[in-house]
């Protein structure tokens, strides 16, 4: 089994599900007392978070590319960037890294094609939903992406930071969700992506009406696909 090399903290939430997963689908796939061989460096997201706001991206970029090259250095094989929103920065953070990155929105693309879906309706921080980086990797699979209309893309991304990143489940939250998840459905959405790390902690296939895909937990599948 290969290391996986996972970049984390952003936020440590979801990096405790990368944990969590890849240990549960490790010991399903091979049984016994198997679990991932796994590095692990997680970040500061209040560091991480500040660059975002203020617009220093190039930054941020030269953050991941140090960590990077830390994970390759210890003996990481693969590496697994633990967010979405940050593979804005994927090119940069790779400059000067050998092993291979696996490309979070290149994954879940790949499913959902497999799935026979075209129209994926994609909740995500507002980074993810209205910048280019994301949506265009869906598009060259061949997807036709749909956002959510400002207001709800506003409340999606205000409840990660606010709540989400902070291990806070809110029940009117939650609604919320699901109700954005439906406008999408109704706006020509054949499925849904889980487009930020941690919007599993509010949806799933049980309360979303098309099929769901989490690009944290394919994320994960991918990654172990990869070390094996």
């Amino acid at each position: 089994m290969k290391t996986i090399g996972i970049l984390g903290g952003m936020s440590a939430a979801s990096t405790q599900t990368y944990y969590r997963e890849l240990c549960r689908i490790t010991g399903e796939r091979l049984g016994g007392l198997h679990s991932p061989q796994l590095l692990i460096r997680s970040l500061d997201f209040a560091d991480i978070e500040a660059l975002q706001v203020a617009g220093r991206w190039d930054e941020a970029g030269e953050v991941l590319n140090r960590e990077a090259l830390a994970l390759e250095r210890g003996g990481a094989e693969v590496l697994v960037l633990a967010t979405n929103t940050m593979h804005k920065l994927a090119e940069p953070m790779m400059r000067q890294v050998s092993i291979p990155l696996l490309h979070i929105a290149d994954a879940t693309a790949s499913r959902i094609v497999r799935a026979g879906l075209r129209r994926p309706g994609l909740m995500a921080t507002a980074f993810t939903m209205e910048q280019s980086f994301y949506l265009d990797r869906l598009a060259a699979a061949g997807l036709a992406p749909i956002v959510p209309e400002a207001n709800d893309r506003a409340q999606t991304h205000r409840i990660i930071y606010e709540q989400l990143c902070r291990n806070i489940v809110d029940k009117d939250s939650r609604n919320r969700y699901v109700a954005i998840a439906e406008r999408l459905r109704e706006r020509g959405a054949d499925c849904l992506i889980l487009g930020c790390t941690e919007v599993g902690m509010l949806l799933n296939q049980g309360n979303v009406a098309v099929p769901v895909f989490d690009t944290t937990l394919i994320h994960c599948e991918a990654a172990l696909d990869a070390a094996l």
